[in-house]
């Protein structure tokens, strides 16, 4: 690698938001350098979640790189809701225009992007960190790798999480960050044991809320409420199965169990970042929010910033205006924050109050009003379903045609990957 080199984008971090941009800036001719600070075997290897918004689908359809999906992902179309003894399904597609989810985990998501990345010519860095971003965030920026090759930039996206370089380089005062601690605290793990239902099961009893949540048809995703102090530790196997089998057990139903392959204690806290711009280095994915799992919006939050981010330096393009620029967190903040209300009103409608959570009892009927209302009441279903399923995709919009057509050619399928 050259010491020193130019590119119109430089791209930190090979997740799901800077694998996506690369591949709409490489489909439209933008010169793009992507860095990633792990190697490529752990970028592959990262098991996350994999619930597909039907915008998520949409995109990697119109790229070309959805046919992999289709074939091993698995459509999902509503979800069951367990508490004391009652349990319904909300079919939130029939709710909400026929609109599903696909299940594909998110590695694979990955794979996929890589795959069509490599496939146009373009190559990653891997096991190459970004040291610190430097030179003129208004003009002219760069950024300093591990190597000591340099890159200069007409523009920065920031796609290295919450504690990258491209957070770091934020002038004191120039953002403001809106967090928030969760008063609920999950263990997550996955277990290899078959899903029990075709579909993800919301559980809630008085000893707390778990979730079940699909994977791949030998892989399944559970989720435990516990309480704060406790460590994996004190989770053996043993009480993990114990537990799930009370907080999700029905007459007629079996759980069906398995070795626990991973379990982590998952701090429940939100945050986003205002604005998502400074200058010209862009935020995206969890360098600009952090969202709780609940509902399943990280991934699609983090390509929708990409698609949009795409569609802003397309118009920028064309009319050089800063104010173009501003149109990125404009467009992105109204979505980000909406998927946040969304995952906060799910947590609290699924969690256990502790007993000393001021006004635990009055709560408690909130949450069985909310249940009641998402069962009997047509309009509030409709709007979870909205909600849940997401809203439409913004790309590309009439001024910004890809290249070659609608739709690009598919590209040669990755090998499955974990």
């Amino acid at each position: 690698m050259p010491r020193e080199t130019t590119t119109s984008v430089a791209v930190i971090g090979a997740g799901p938001a800077g694998l996506m941009l690369a591949n709409l800036l490489q489909r439209r001719g933008t010169p793009c350098q992507v860095v990633e600070r792990l190697s490529r075997e752990r970028v592959l290897a990262r098991a996350r979640a994999g619930m597909l918004e039907h915008r998520t689908v949409e995109l990697l359809d119109r790229i070309g790189l959805g046919e992999r999906m289709h074939a091993e992902g698995a459509v999902h179309n509503g979800c069951e809701f367990r508490y004391g003894e009652t349990s319904f399904f909300a079919d939130y597609s029939a709710m909400y225009d026929d609109t599903p989810h696909v299940i594909y985990p998110q590695q694979e998501v990955v794979a996929d992007l890589l795959a069509g990345f490599e496939a146009g010519g373009g190559r990653v860095r891997f096991e190459t960190t970004v040291m610190s971003v430097e030179g003129h965030l208004d003009g002219t920026p760069r950024i300093v790798c591990s190597d000591g090759s340099v890159i200069t930039a007409e523009f920065l996206a920031g796609a290295d999480g919450q504690y990258g370089a491209s957070r770091a380089a934020l002038p004191d005062g120039s953002y403001s960050d809106h967090e928030m601690q969760h008063e609920f605290r999950w263990l997550t793990l996955l277990a290899q044991a078959a899903p029990s239902a075709d579909w993800t099961i919301y559980a809630q009893q008085d000893g707390g809320f778990a979730g079940h949540l699909l994977r791949t048809d030998e892989v399944t995703r559970f989720h435990l409420q516990v309480p704060f102090g406790d460590t994996v530790e004190d989770w053996p196997d043993e009480r993990i199965w114990h537990e799930l089998r009370t907080r999700l057990g029905r007459p007629g139903w079996t759980l069906n169990e398995g070795p626990v392959i991973s379990k982590n204690m998952l701090e429940m806290r939100s945050r986003v970042t205002e604005p998502m711009r400074f200058g010209r280095l862009f935020l995206l994915g969890d360098a600009a929010h952090i969202i709780t799992p609940s509902g399943g919006k990280g991934m699609n939050l983090a390509i929708a910033d990409a698609a949009e981010l795409d569609v802003v330096l397309a118009h920028h393009a064309t009319d050089p205006d800063e104010g173009v620029l501003d149109g990125f967190t404009l467009n992105r903040v109204p979505d980000i924050w909406k998927a946040q209300e969304f995952s906060h009103a799910l947590i609290h409608m699924m969690h256990t109050y502790p007993g000393d959570t001021p006004d635990a009892a009055f709560r408690q009927k909130v949450q069985r009003s909310r249940l009641w209302q998402l069962q009997h009441s047509r309009a509030y279903a409709r709007n979870f379903a909205e909600s849940y399923i997401g809203p439409s995709l913004r790309w590309p919009e009439p001024a910004h045609p890809l290249t070659g057509g609608d739709r690009a050619a598919p590209v040669p399928a990755p090998e499955p990957v974990g």
